[in-house]
């Protein structure tokens, strides 16, 4: 294997620092390690992903597969420990896995990077994965995962509250503000969560499948899920169509989700205002919207 492709290494140091710099050097020769570990033959980097590197290979036995490494190794332990939740048995995910290298073996899904082309009800099919995966996962042991409660307390809540100081968005921001009082992490739907549902982290299979993948596994409450997918699944498309089929799959009410979309869409709208992310404009779009959508409910 060649050097990492240069966007791979730029997104790695964007996401990790300087620290992160060695073991990009290194990245060649560890895929090597796993390559004659697990007698795959790598066949190129699969330049994607902000946290791993990928390499596309030829297993004897399973075909095509991904070879994955992490520079985080909590990261390496809690994502396969929750692809191993989700996907047991005959479907598994994890073919194989090493704890001194952080690197894994995984089923490429569909037979290609990324997957088979998403079928017509896409919606309805990724939202049947998503509560499996969460019926999957209430009976997991309390601290397996970190918890949603403290992210939501030492993360999310007060880089809004710094953010929140300069941005030019105030008055879409004062907006959202009365309706985050709502968000509280409820111990009665406590489950393992994926907490990244972006679109490309759900690879489908040959037979219109889809597979979750790429978690950032934690134990809250669903709806962060379900609020993350909504708002993220495909920015500013079919946004309340997701809305609609989280609230019919829960049998929660679309305006007691609304609260957990409005938090998240306004950590991602300061984020993207503060790294100059094109995506700014779709999300205040989405923002709006979902603030509309509350503010009816409100007034019920």
């Amino acid at each position: 294997m060649n050097v990492l492709p240069t966007s791979s290494r730029t997104r790695l140091t964007t996401h990790y620092g300087p620290a992160v710099e060695s073991w990009l050097d290194a990245v060649p020769d560890l895929l090597a390690a796993a390559g004659r570990k697990w007698n795959l033959k790598l066949t190129g980097y699969h330049d994607a992903g902000h946290a791993s590197a990928l390499a596309t290979a030829i297993d004897p036995q399973a075909g095509p597969v991904m070879a994955k490494i992490w520079f985080d190794p909590d990261r390496y332990a809690r994502e396969t420990a929750a692809l191993r939740l989700w996907h047991p048995g005959v479907g598994h995910v994890v073919l194989a896995s090493d704890d001194e290298l952080s690197a894994a073996v995984l089923r490429m899904v569909g037979a290609r990077p990324g997957g088979d082309e998403p079928p017509p009800r896409e919606t309805a099919l990724v939202a049947e994965a998503i509560q499996q995966a969460h019926r999957v996962g209430r009976d997991t042991a309390p601290g397996t995962f970190p918890l949603l409660a403290d992210y939501l307390s030492d993360e999310i809540l007060p880089r809004i509250g710094e953010r929140r100081i300069t941005t030019v968005y105030g008055n879409l921001a004062a907006r959202v503000a009365p309706h985050l009082s709502a968000v509280f992490d409820d111990p009665a739907r406590r489950t393992v969560l994926h907490a990244d549902l972006y679109r490309e982290n759900v690879a489908f299979n040959r037979h219109g499948r889809p597979v979750l993948l790429d978690p950032l596994p934690m134990q809250g409450d669903a709806l962060f899920d379900w609020a993350f997918w909504t708002v993220y699944y495909r920015l500013d498309l079919d946004t309340d169509a997701r809305l609609s089929e989280a609230a019919r799959r829960t049998r929660i009410a679309r305006v007691r989700i609304l609260p957990w979309c409005l938090l998240l869409a306004l950590d991602g709208l300061l984020y993207y205002e503060e790294t100059g992310d094109p995506r700014l404009n779709r999300m205040s779009f989405v923002l709006t919207t979902l603030c509309s959508y509350a503010d009816r409910g409100m007034r019920r």
